[in-house]
């Protein structure tokens, strides 16, 4: 019997790691005709509530109800963690995503089916989590698509953008409901801003992981399965305070620039990370396309690699 959803548990989830989650239906197996993915990979927003986080993973079997999920919360200290520490507590996805045969393993790549991963990233807690997985993953295993071909397609929630002071002051105010605890909780944030950047300047080192988070989204392999190939939809709003919309569509616009496939889906009235509970409809259907997307560019490679070398050189 599945938990009772509350503040330790997600329905048909079980619990990977601390702040972790998986939903796990690799041995119901995929049939070769389906489109799904084959594991939904998500990044939670900073503070997210599981019954929030729910919302998403309930959509989400709704929609491929054959695809593994793993679901990674966080936690507010992450903006002030060791890179070391972050890595840690991510240990138990790395195991889930080798238990789900989305990893380089010492059997044949070829034996392996195509893997296929959705990946799903809120605001910029959920970008600081999603890239320090991708700097392991690409320390232990290099270049993942070198070895194996893989489907994949990144949507971003209210994200990324700049990170200062004001946004981190903002974000945790947001967060804490408290009137009493709040100005507690924001001069917290501010004297550990301010130590961290001193640190910065005297060791000459950035020591605030999430400040590069805009840069580091640039990169195509951001995980090392994804490329320029790789369609990323943006969604944002213009009623974000926490997350501009301006430096969203300015990050879209210079990956696009960058040869990357991205799509934008700007909403009107919806709050940070709250365009699904808005337009439910709109914002699956989005979803929907750019996966869509995807697996169409699976299909041309899959066509491409069944024509004569010589057809092929006419086709490019």
């Amino acid at each position: 019997m599945s938990p009772t959803p509350g503040f330790h548990s997600l329905d048909g989830f079980s619990m990977i790691g601390p702040g972790m989650y998986l939903r796990d239906n690799h041995e119901q197996g995929q049939d070769s005709g389906t489109t799904s993915p084959k594991v939904i990979l998500i990044f939670g927003w900073m503070g997210a509530r599981l019954g929030y986080l729910q919302s998403y993973t309930h959509a989400y079997t709704k929609l491929y109800p054959n695809a593994s999920q793993i679901v990674v919360r966080c936690n507010p200290d992450v903006f002030w963690s060791t890179i070391s520490t972050i890595q840690q507590r991510l240990v138990p996805v790395i195991d889930a995503l080798k238990a789900l045969h989305c990893l380089p393993s010492s059997g044949s790549p070829s034996a392996q089916r195509r893997p296929r991963i959705l990946t799903h990233v809120f605001s910029n807690g959920g970008c600081l989590q999603m890239t320090c997985l991708g700097r392991m993953l690409q320390q232990k295993y290099g270049s993942v698509s070198a070895q194996w071909s893989f489907t994949s397609a990144l949507i971003l929630d209210s994200c990324p953008t700049t990170v200062n002071l004001n946004t981190m002051k903002h974000a945790f105010s947001t967060m804490v409901q408290n009137p009493i605890v709040r100005p507690v909780v924001v001069t917290f944030v501010s004297m550990v801003y301010f130590i961290r950047f001193c640190l910065s300047l005297l060791f000459g080192k950035q020591m605030m992981l999430v400040s590069d988070i805009d840069i580091d989204m640039q990169n195509p392999r951001v995980l090392p399965w994804m490329g320029l190939h790789t369609p990323r939809l943006y969604i944002f709003s213009r009623n974000d305070k926490s997350s501009p919309w301006q430096e969203v569509m300015h990050h879209a616009k210079i990956v696009k620039e960058g040869g990357m496939d991205v799509r934008c889906e700007l909403f009107e009235e919806s709050e940070h990370v709250a365009h699904m509970r808005v337009e439910p409809e709109r914002y699956w259907s989005s979803v929907q396309e750019v996966w869509v997307v995807a697996i169409s560019k699976e299909k041309g490679e899959q066509r491409i690699s069944r024509t004569p070398p010589a057809q092929q050189r006419s086709l490019l």
